[in-house]
């Protein structure tokens, strides 16, 4: 695919607006959050969800595996999960000649669509598998290197490491999710409808509206979209002003930044917006789109030092202000 005609593109921005409504039958509001997760698959990567318990992140998942017809798997992360629970393993069977051998089952791993529930309760020897995945879309048991299936997504979610048995990700093991999205609270409104919802004796079934070769040529379209050396001057220079001591960075950044983003964190902006703006029906990408995923991008990204611990200062202040700075610099 060397181009993309006007007509696909619009088919995709039709689409995609047809999956919204669909998942919005079910799911009260969320819309930023919704959007934010399509945009992650879509650029190919892994998503992170942060929200107290109860909030709809599971449901929301399961929802949008259901409408888009991947293959579906959840996995429970708990403290004594170890990592042929997600892997498989190999198992001894009997064999028609009467002797015996090794035959591989599959773990949940193999799906295209795996919700890590509560990734941030597991053990480091199971999260490094769970790596290895993410990042190489293999696992290995027993020495042998096994391929996932295409398309391959972890979208994963977490509670707030201030509530009791949680532990904070490796910065490896962050850097590999694409984009972090809180899930904020329902507003009074949403909340009435949460409960009429769930509590009506109808269920509500939703329609199968794409499949995994359409996940793959959308994904290969957004590779596409153009770039202007504008466009990817400035996301450079969003990335650069996470660096405490760089020319760019806004005085909150050097006051309380331990260190920024590498070069993932531009890769991860530049595929967003991609997406974005195919979504969007446009052939490039623009100055707002670089704006409008920064945040979901970098959040989770940025590492604050002891004073900005100690303050409790909160990732997206800074990156909206290094935002406002270079804009009222250029």
């Amino acid at each position: 695919m060397d181009t993309i005609s006007e007509q696909a593109i619009t088919d995709v921005k039709k689409k995609m607006k047809e999956i919204k409504a669909e998942i919005g039958r079910f799911i009260v509001g969320q819309d930023e959050v919704l959007n934010q997760l399509l945009w992650g698959i879509f650029a190919q990567g892994h998503v992170l969800l942060e929200g107290l318990p109860g909030l709809g992140k599971t449901m929301l998942v399961r929802k949008i595996s259901e409408v888009m017809n991947l293959q579906f798997s959840r996995v429970q992360f708990t403290p004594d999960l170890m990592p042929t629970d997600i892997t498989g393993t190999n198992m001894i069977q009997p064999n028609e000649s009467g002797g015996q051998s090794f035959e591989f089952y599959e773990g949940p791993l193999f799906s295209n669509i795996v919700l890590a529930d509560e990734v941030n309760r597991a053990t480091p020897k199971t999260q490094s598998a769970l790596l290895e995945a993410m990042g190489e879309k293999t696992v290995t048991v027993m020495g042998e290197m096994r391929k996932l299936p295409s398309p391959f997504f972890v979208l994963a979610t977490q509670n707030p490491v201030e509530l009791e048995g949680t532990y904070p990700l490796p910065e490896a093991q962050m850097d590999r999710f694409i984009m972090k999205i809180n899930v904020a609270y329902p507003s009074r409104d949403e909340l009435r409808e949460i409960a009429k919802r769930t509590t009506s004796p109808t269920q509500v079934g939703l329609e199968k509206l794409m499949d995994a070769a359409f996940v793959l040529e959308v994904q290969e379209m957004a590779k596409h979209i153009l770039v202007a050396d504008s466009v990817l001057d400035y996301a450079v220079n969003v990335i650069m002003a996470t660096h405490p001591g760089d020319s760019h960075a806004s005085e909150q950044i050097n006051q309380y930044v331990q260190y920024g983003s590498g070069p993932r964190g531009l890769q991860s902006i530049i595929a967003v917006a991609k997406v974005r703006a195919l979504f969007d029906g446009r052939y490039n990408v623009s100055i707002g789109d670089i704006k409008e995923v920064a945040c979901p991008v970098l959040r989770h990204r940025v590492f604050l030092n002891f004073e900005g611990e100690a303050a409790e200062v909160k990732p997206e202040d800074l990156i909206n202000g290094l935002l406002t700075l270079i804009e009222e610099r250029s």
